[in-house]
């Protein structure tokens, strides 16, 4: 059946990419933001997330690779086990609070991050009449890899008046860096070959 989402843009904001007072305090995180336009006709809620979660941009595992069309995973989840049900309706104050907190917990960000962050993230969320957060999953639900990821927040935006639906995925590599290091590799390149949107939003 054709998903009448239609993927408009993206954007992704690496924490690398910003100057930290602590130089470790990027902790290897970043934030994935993909658009969606909604359909012409109407759709409730929940059929807006089926589609979402049926559309071929969902399938990234997040973890350096690109949206794969035939992929089975999702973040740390096996994709077959993501459905509408693990996604909780929050207010605009508790999704604010969780990134804000997953944001600054190690320092407070630089003001050009600070500025992106607010851009791209938060006045999303000021515009969304509906927010779900990805919080009803089990440790069942977690593929092979294990988890990649030491936080992994995810967040469905819905704006009815913009006409779009997006997904924000907020995340790190710490884990994975960890990996690197350990079998006696350069961390600085986990991480590369994971796909950059055109609309990358960057420090000067």
């Amino acid at each position: 059946m054709e998903n009448r989402l239609t993927h408009e843009a993206s954007a992704f904001i690496d924490f690398r990419d910003y100057k930290f007072q602590d130089p470790r305090a990027h902790g290897f995180r970043w934030v994935d933001i993909k658009q969606l336009r909604l359909p012409k006709e109407s759709a409730g809620v929940r059929e807006l997330l089926v589609a979402l979660i049926g559309h071929e941009q969902f399938q990234n595992n997040y973890a350096g690779s690109e949206v794969l069309t035939e992929g089975s995973r999702h973040g740390p989840y096996q994709l077959r086990l993501v459905t509408p049900d693990d996604d909780e309706a929050v207010s605009r104050e508790k999704s604010a609070d969780v990134l804000s907190g997953w944001a600054t917990q190690f320092e407070d960000v630089p003001a050009k991050l600070e500025a992106d962050l607010q851009r791209e993230v938060f006045d999303r969320l000021v515009s969304a009449d509906h927010i779900y957060y990805l919080n009803g999953l089990e440790d069942e639900a977690i593929h092979e890899w294990r988890r990649m990821h030491e936080d992994f927040h995810e967040f469905v935006l819905i704006d009815q008046s913009a006409g779009r639906i997006s997904l924000l995925v907020a995340a790190d590599d710490r884990v994975g860096h960890m990996a690197v290091v350990e079998r006696g590799g350069d961390s600085r390149d986990h991480g590369r070959s994971r796909g950059r949107s055109p609309s990358r939003v960057t420090a000067p």
